[in-house]
């Protein structure tokens, strides 16, 4: 394995940042050949669409020291040696700790994370400012066994009528998986649990337009052959593959913006760490306004006290590390909800 190699970055002010890659022949996809220093360039080639992404949020890094055979783990708090020039925001979890989570300002610092071994950015959907109140939607489409990528798409089409209908201006990714994500820039007008009961609005609305196609059970003996709409997805210290994002995936398949009209023909193996830059030099990023789009939760938060006042539908399940919320069912699998199992706390 070669020496480290020094990438010159672009900077502020027309300055450029000198980022040292140690061990730029590490192979992080070996079905590929893909190495550190490939990964790194790539990051600098897609610079504006990621940092439209990732910028001024709190990151989490999803690190592979060893490549993405290898064992990964997830860096909340900012690795050690991070350069002078990085930033960092206090951000809260649900146990109530909390701990600096580094802040990626400009691609110098992407770039240090992939000399770090991060291949995959997992942004908060708040801005350092308010680190409490999201300024996005994302709703995760997660298909179970049985459902196709084609069967993801039809769900997201019937998504982006619901969402549009409410006054959002959702835009879609591939996840780099076999999902598909949908965002949505909202006013920071409410705090995470407000806009998760407004996803959850969203995805009930979903679920009725196409019950035989989604469902909104958290429990996966009751989705079948569906597609979930994964509602925790807007909890606090739940996090999404960014866009422009590679993936730990057979390939190097990148999690990247599509426009709707260019939906049904996407393939997510069309996107990868080496197709991706060409493929944003030809046609441009697909979310390149959606800073200038923000809409109002207001009207999806609508749509839960809708259900909750007149279908009688309340609270989900959250994610098993958070606490147990108020008007939370029970958290135990169906098929084990019996006495000697379980208590519905308070």
């Amino acid at each position: 394995m070669s020496g480290a190699e020094v990438l010159q970055v672009p900077g502020p002010d027309d300055s450029v940042r000198d980022v040292r890659i140690s061990s730029p022949d590490r192979v992080m996809w070996p079905d590929v050949g893909i190495t550190k220093l490939e990964l790194a360039r790539y990051v600098v080639s897609v610079a504006d669409g990621l940092l439209r992404a990732i910028g001024d949020r709190p990151v989490t890094l999803q690190r592979y020291p060893g490549g993405v055979d290898g064992e990964a783990f997830y860096s909340k708090n900012p690795p050690r040696g991070v350069p002078a020039w990085t930033r960092t925001v206090m951000c809260v979890y649900p146990s109530g700790r909390q701990h600096p989570q580094l802040v990626v300002d400009e691609i110098a610092t992407a770039v240090w994370a992939m000399q770090m071994n991060t291949v995959t950015f997992h942004p908060w959907p708040v801005r350092t400012a308010d680190i409490n109140n999201p300024d996005e939607l994302r709703i995760d489409l997660d298909p179970q066994p049985g459902r196709s990528f084609a069967d993801v798409i039809e769900a997201a089409y019937a998504l982006r009528e619901v969402m549009t209908e409410l006054g959002f201006t959702p835009r879609v990714k591939t996840s780099g998986n076999r999902g598909v994500h949908v965002f949505a820039r909202i006013r920071p007008t409410h705090e995470f649990l407000d806009v998760r009961h407004g996803v959850i609005g969203i995805a009930r609305e979903l679920e009725r337009r196409l019950p035989d196609l989604v469902t909104t059970a958290w429990w996966k003996e009751e989705r079948g052959e569906k597609i979930f709409v994964d509602f925790n997805q807007a909890c606090r210290d739940r996090t999404i593959a960014s866009a422009y994002s590679p993936r730990p995936l057979p390939g190097a398949p990148v999690s990247m913006p599509v426009d709707w009209t260019d939906l049904r023909e996407a393939k997510a193996g069309d996107f990868t760490v080496r197709t991706v830059p060409d493929i944003i030099a030809d046609r441009g990023d697909a979310w390149a306004d959606i800073d200038d789009t923000a809409g109002d939760v207001a009207a999806a938060i609508a749509l839960w006290d809708t259900d909750v006042a007149e279908r009688g539908l309340g609270e989900l399940n959250f994610p098993p590390d958070y606490p147990k919320m108020p008007g939370e069912p029970p958290r135990v699998q169906p098929s084990k909800k019996r006495a000697e199992n379980w208590v519905d706390e308070e």
